[in-house]
């Protein structure tokens, strides 16, 4: 029994010990506190420490499913060190910490930090499942090829993903000339904020299914504390029927919710990011 006003365990979820220990946990996050490609707001590198901590004050109790999800045990990892010099370095060592996830048999939540950590989540999965799809949900394309000298940043980090699997974007509002002609070329499946309905992405979707939500993809008005926010975003139920739907008709083998940037006094969006994450593994889990 928990004391009145003492903390909970600084955990995803303020997990007790019995639901956090790592030989019993279904489920490993690896929290990645990186933002060294970003080109608009600094900050999301805080996003991983402002998630846990908003995720202590959840209810563990999911009334829509009707159970709790943190029973499948949830581990949280210590933060990885990314490099401060280099992309492709922090993406190997993403990479590195996801591959020993799977190899122990457990399901893997990344949380950001910015969404070139994604490259190196995605080459781990790859390795293991074929027949995969990367789902994007986001406010940006992310296809450039290259951006301020780097071809591995959070702005190219789609079109470096497109060179390892299949990939579909939803939500998507905002996108460069060149982006756009990349993608009509190589016939990308693109749905914008009016026509991402959840039955019509799922069916563009392969067996497996690495989902990865850049939190930009909601409304401004619902999540401000992103690092590059865009009118005209999806609201909060909308996104959980695409991931719901998803969930229910794919078999979903990890997911990353990147691109949080709190905002100091506030914490709705981090909060927001902590029962998304939470929802997600609700629905994946309900669903085996």
């Amino acid at each position: 029994m928990r004391l009145l006003h003492s903390l909970p365990p600084y955990n995803f979820g303020g997990l007790e010990p019995e639901l956090a220990d790592f030989k019993k946990a279904k489920v490993v996050v690896l929290p990645v506190p990186y933002d060294s490609t970003v080109c608009y707001t600094s900050g999301t590198r805080n996003g991983p420490h402002a998630i846990i901590t908003a995720s202590r004050q959840m209810e563990l109790y999911d009334a829509e499913m009707g159970w709790e999800p943190a029973e499948v045990g949830i581990h949280t990892l210590d933060e990885l060190e990314p490099s401060r010099d280099s992309p492709i370095e922090t993406h190997r060592r993403v990479e590195k910490t996801v591959q020993e996830i799977l190899e122990n048999k457990k399901f893997p939540v990344v949380l950001g930090g910015e969404h070139s950590i994604s490259i190196g989540a995605v080459k781990a999965v790859s390795k293991l499942y074929d027949n995969l799809t990367v789902l994007q949900l986001d406010a940006h394309s992310d296809l450039r090829d290259e951006f301020e000298g780097t071809k591995f940043g959070h702005s190219s980090v789609m079109r470096r993903i497109s060179e390892v699997c299949h990939t579909v974007q939803a939500g998507i509002r905002s996108m460069s000339k060149e982006e756009a002609e990349f993608a009509k070329n190589k016939k990308l499946q693109i749905f914008p904020p009016h026509s991402s309905q959840p039955k019509k992405i799922t069916e563009e979707l392969k067996r497996n299914v690495y989902v990865t939500i850049d939190l930009d993809v909601f409304d401004p008005s619902e999540v401000p504390g992103v690092g590059t926010p865009e009118p005209g975003g999806l609201r909060w139920n909308e996104v959980l029927s695409i991931i719901k739907e998803v969930a229910s008709k794919r078999n979903v083998v990890g997911f990353d919710v990147v691109e949080l940037c709190p905002i100091p006094g506030e914490t709705h969006s981090e909060f927001l990011a902590a029962k998304l994450i939470y929802k997600f593994i609700s629905y994946i889990f309900k669903s085996v």
